[in-house]
């Protein structure tokens, strides 16, 4: 299957991350700590930025939070974006405070008056908004007109919230427009991705834990970035915001989009494997954690398919009784013991890392 050519959009800088224009799909993802404990929030975010996410999105329920973020913001390097809800004062606080973007939902931010006084801030620091629109804050105009949150109640009260920014003279945009529904959201950046060039922001919002997360998140998204659609993406998991990193780039991966990390593959092991593949992928994965070269490695467990799938990747090794071959961009190295199969993989990926 082609993917179709992306879809050509405005640039916007957050920091110094390019966003639309032609720039790689940036990964993005969201503290879950209490901002206002920055000591908590900033080791997040270094662990964040360690498993390859670029831009962090802060939560910000308060005047407190909202004076943390300069503290924090003195203390990482990547972007940080300011999550604001109901309160416009917020917004202008985390401004003053150094963040490098917003985030508002049109559904509960309040007056037309204090939107243009969040934009005059923002437009004096040069700083870009993202109109953040969900399923489950549509204005009570929209749900009213529509009786449901469907895609086109979410377009429209997008294109409602872009046509008041441009009226007040403020074009920094990235859009989003999330439901927990796959189809939904699929349905909504489409017809919105038809009506306008800004950037637009991927996610199944509330997507749930690590499994079903995943699944509708992979879904979701992969299919929008297939069609051309997208420009960032955050991956919503109820969990560690790590994994959320992990999967976005797995997701980019599997499309050829991007590639952070060596790409593993293994069989899902059955009655033929003769070796612990499991243990040793473990062991293989915890060597390579970290590690930003992206060769393919094949760990395999039985004659079946194993010869073959480790001829063809980078580096791999096929099991069985005991042992394994190994192989090197489709040469046949040599043979080693099953307790040195993962150091042997680790210690062969690193040196053709470097």
């Amino acid at each position: 299957m082609k993917k179709s050519p992306r879809r050509k959009t405005r640039k916007i800088c957050i920091g110094n991350v390019m966003v639309g224009g032609g720039a790689p799909i940036v990964v993005q993802s969201m503290t879950n700590t209490d901002t206002r404990d920055v000591k908590a929030t900033v080791r997040q975010i270094k662990r964040l930025a360690r498993a390859g996410c670029e831009i962090v999105r802060l939560a910000i329920p308060d005047r407190e939070a909202a004076r943390a973020v300069g503290e924090i913001k003195s203390r990482v390097q990547i972007p940080l974006i300011a999550d604001i809800h109901f309160d416009h004062r917020l917004a202008i606080a985390a401004l003053d405070a150094g963040a490098d973007a917003l985030r508002i939902n049109p559904g509960n931010i309040g007056s037309r008056r204090a939107l243009e006084k969040i934009l005059s801030k923002a437009s004096d620091r040069g700083v870009p908004i993202r109109i953040g629109v969900n399923a489950g804050s549509l204005p009570r105009g929209i749900i009213k007109k529509y009786g449901h949150p469907t895609p086109e109640a979410m377009v429209e009260s997008a294109l409602e919230s872009v046509k008041d920014f441009e009226e007040l003279g403020f074009e920094d945009i990235k859009l989003s427009i999330k439901s927990s529904s796959v189809l939904n959201t699929i349905d909504a950046y489409e017809l919105l991705s038809r009506k306008v060039d800004y950037p637009l922001h991927l996610g199944v919002t509330e997507a749930g834990s690590l499994i079903a997360g995943t699944v509708k998140s992979a879904l979701g998204i992969g299919i929008l970035l297939l069609k051309g659609i997208g420009d960032t993406i955050r991956v919503s998991l109820s969990g560690d915001p790590e994994e959320e990193v992990k999967v976005a780039y797995e997701i980019l991966r599997a499309l050829d989009l991007r590639h952070l990390g060596p790409e593993i593959i293994s069989c899902p092991t059955c009655g033929r494997c003769e070796v612990d593949l499991i243990g040793i992928i473990r062991r293989v994965e915890k060597g390579l954690r970290g590690l930003r070269a992206s060769p393919k490695v094949a760990i395999m467990g039985c004659v079946v398919n194993g010869p073959g799938e480790a001829r063809e990747a980078d580096i791999g090794v096929a099991g069985g009784r005991g042992q394994g071959i190994l192989f090197k961009r489709g040469r046949l190295i040599k043979k080693v013991s099953e307790s040195e199969i993962a150091e042997v993989l680790i210690r062969e990926v690193k040196k053709m890392a470097e």
